[in-house]
């Protein structure tokens, strides 16, 4: 439609015409006029201009009048013209009486689109034949969402059409379920999900808990066989510190997903969610040190082994070590599956190569060792007044070889070694050092300061002798004399606290074999230094007790009756260091006490030893040093005395003795062996022990230890008896007859 513009002038708008149009009767309206080329004027082409009516007379042009008609009267009814008014047939004008006016009010036509737009007028013919001559008036005003059909009707509005209801239905009705399916299921474990083969889908967090601790707990904790190569054991999960964490479980597995095609495909699968495991590390570690501990085998490498001079070579092998990374996964895996217990567990071994091959070993052998060994070094000081010869077995004892990562064997003398091969000939060149001691005097005690000393430093003729091991001989090298520390400085022994009498025991013996015993063993105790959180073990102290060490045969108790041994009677000093021990507060480690009991020892407070079998142990548990000291007289007694700091006050109180019972008789046919026996009753006897405060006295706690003895059977050794059978022509003794009578006398009773 022509538009008025702010000048006044009409605009004619090249939007594409959709007024829909009624024709019918003689103001129908005239098609569209046509170009040259057949187009409408409207589209690409400008209208003709209507030809001018002669003045004076009338222009009977027809003009094309329809209306626009909205979608809102084309729901309407039409009206009804009434039943008398005449019906008239509609004239249809020719086409060519159809003419398309060109308003006037514009200087210029339009320019015509790029492309060419289709009429979409849609023209109503009137009704044929119908019962009402007059076609209904539409109602005015546009509405330009009813668009023309392909067939000349109305079209539905797009928001009827099939193609947009049917998916908007589709989707309305699977939210629907979508939301249905959701509010249903909320609160529960989503449908179809299954945890180590165990189905919890749509129960609830707390029936899904009892399920999962019934059917799948025991799966988890029951025992389970582990394979690592040829070695098998049995792995008890609690043990390894694995167990199912049920709430955890729960909790991973009763997220309702929202994705809706992850609900659509839980209605054809399961949902699988992995259980939760509880693991303690440390518990899991120490299995696996155990399992490891069967497993591990270190390769070996490329060496060169020593007896006494001799080298020879070592060939180097694989070894195997557990892989305990993936040990852990496989087990927590497994039992994370709910696998069958019966079936074995294979933890992953991985193979341990070597770092040295077997030509380097050969080449060490070949261009050091063999070189080596084939002469002594001699050791000479500056001044060549002083020289040491050293052996080729010092120089193989004192050889090491150490594999490196790059596959080199190295080779080196390891000074320790060398100095212990030497022995004391190192002492020959410089002074020796000497070490901070303890010394007593009465009452008390003082630290005897250490001295430094001058001689060969070890480190140093380990280098130096490296240098000429691969050269012939004669090789000879240089005493580099320094500084020689003492190993235990003043210093050190001042720090330990060791400032007066802590404890002090006395035993009372006599003077038989027995006692040589005893003074050789005070001897070796005596001056004993045991540091603080040190143990001392009697017999690791004091090494082998045989006659090389001077200690001589005597009584000792086998199998509840006298009989003689090497150092038989160390019970005795034993027995005298545990009541120090006892006194000082210390900890008792081990101790044993005799078979039967011993009248010169305290009841249940005694101790025997036996060369390395019965031990005596105790632990200086306190936080200073002991020093110890023995005292061994001639008169028959032993004295053990511990020297540090006192922490506590003790008390002994033994209980009264019970369960006494006599020993028994016995005659024993002296064969040179037999010793007699006074024997002693057998009872029981409870000890305890009462740590004080040293300034209030209040006590601190308190120990008790039982002491069961056997009687001491009462031993008699007689003669063995003579045989029966008198030898023939044996003459009876004078002054008897042959009844055993004397001559003239009388029987008596």
């Amino acid at each position: 439609m022509p538009q008025q513009t702010r000048d006044g002038q009409d605009s004619v708008q090249a939007a594409p015409d959709e007024t829909t149009r009624l024709a019918g009767g003689p103001s129908a309206a005239p098609p569209p006029a046509t170009g040259t080329h057949g187009q409408s004027a409207r589209h690409g082409q400008p209208p003709a201009p209507a030809a001018a009516a002669p003045a004076g007379e009338v222009d009977d042009t027809e003009f094309d009048d329809t209306r626009p008609v909205s979608r809102e009267w084309l729901k309407t009814t039409p009206e009804t013209a009434p039943e008398n008014a005449p019906r008239t047939a509609p004239e249809q004008p020719a086409a060519e009486e159809w003419t398309t006016q060109e308003l006037p009010g514009s200087d210029a036509a339009p320019a015509a689109p790029e492309h060419p737009t289709a009429d979409e007028t849609t023209v109503l013919p009137a009704a044929v034949g119908s019962d009402d001559d007059d076609t209904p008036e539409p109602p005015t005003g546009e509405d330009d969402d009813v668009t023309g059909g392909d067939d000349g009707g109305p079209r539905r509005p797009w928001w009827r059409r099939p193609a947009v209801l049917a998916p908007a239905a589709a989707v309305v009705v699977l939210g629907g379920a979508y939301g249905v399916d959701l509010l249903l299921s909320s609160g529960d474990i989503p449908r179809h999900t299954v945890v180590a083969g165990v189905e919890i889908g749509g129960l609830s967090p707390a029936d899904a808990a009892r399920t999962l601790e019934k059917e799948l707990g025991p799966q988890v904790s029951a025992d389970h066989t582990v394979v690592a190569g040829e070695f098998s054991t049995t792995l008890t999960p609690a043990t390894a510190g694995i167990t199912l964490d049920v709430d955890a479980t729960v909790d991973a597995s009763d997220d309702q997903p929202l994705n809706p095609w992850t609900r659509l495909t839980s209605f054809f699968g399961d949902r699988t969610v992995e259980p939760v495991l509880r693991t303690d590390e440390t518990a899991l570690d120490a299995q696996l040190d155990a399992i490891a501990a069967q497993v591990d085998v270190a390769p070996v490498e490329a060496s060169i082994a020593l007896d006494g001079t001799t080298p020879s070579l070592v060939a180097p092998a694989d070894g195997a070590t557990l892989d305990r990374k993936a040990a852990t996964e496989a087990i927590t895996g497994a039992l994370a599956s709910g696998a069958d217990p019966a079936d074995p567990i294979r933890l992953p071994i991985e193979v341990a190569h070597p770092h040295v091959a077997a030509d380097e070993a050969q080449r060490v052998l070949d261009e050091t060792v063999t070189p080596a060994l084939a002469a002594p070094v001699t050791l000479v000081s500056d001044d060549g007044a002083t020289s040491v010869e050293i052996p080729a077995d010092a120089i193989a004892a004192s050889l090491t070889f150490t594999p490196q990562d790059d596959g080199e064997l190295a080779v080196a003398l390891d000074p320790a070694k060398l100095q212990a091969a030497l022995g004391e000939q190192l002492g020959e060149f410089g002074a020796p050092a000497k070490d901070a001691t303890f010394e007593v005097h009465g009452d008390s005690v003082a630290v005897v300061p250490s001295v430094d000393g001058t001689g060969v430093d070890p480190a140093a003729l380990a280098e130096q002798m490296m240098g000429v091991l691969t050269t012939p001989a004669p090789r000879t090298v240089t005493a580099q004399l320094g500084p020689v520390p003492a190993a235990f400085t003043t210093e050190q022994a001042q720090s330990l606290g060791i400032v007066e009498k802590v404890s002090s025991f006395t035993t009372n013996f006599q003077m038989t074999p027995s006692a040589t015993n005893i003074r050789v063993i005070a001897e070796k105790v005596d001056g004993a230094l045991v540091k603080p959180g040190e143990t001392f073990s009697l017999n690791d102290f004091t090494g082998p007790r045989g006659t090389a060490q001077g200690y001589v045969p005597a009584n000792v108790i086998e199998g509840g009756q006298l009989t003689k041994a090497v150092g038989g009677g160390i019970s005795q000093f034993a027995t005298t260091m545990y009541n120090a021990v006892f006194f000082a507060g210390l900890e008792d480690i081990h101790h044993k006490t005799h078979s039967f009991y011993i009248s010169r020892y305290p009841a249940g407070r005694e101790a025997t030893v036996f060369d390395g079998v019965i031990d005596l142990v105790w632990k200086n548990d306190s936080d200073t040093g002991i020093y110890v000291q023995t005292r061994w007289a001639s008169g028959g007694s032993i004295t053990v005395t511990f020297w540090g700091t006192r922490h506590y006050d003790i008390e002994s109180v033994s209980s009264d003795r019970r369960n006494v019972t006599d020993p028994s008789v016995q005659d024993k046919v002296d064969d040179g062996t037999c010793i007699p026996q006074s024997g002693a009753q057998g009872f029981d006897i409870t000890v305890t022990r009462i740590w004080k405060d040293l300034d209030t006295g209040a006590e601190i706690r308190r120990e008790s230890k039982n002491t069961h003895y056997i009687p001491e059977a009462i031993i008699h050794c007689i003669p063995a008896p003579a045989d029966p059978a008198a030898p023939a022509g044996t003459t009876p003794p004078p002054g008897t007859t042959p009844g055993g009578r004397r001559p003239g006398g009388r029987r008596t009773t």
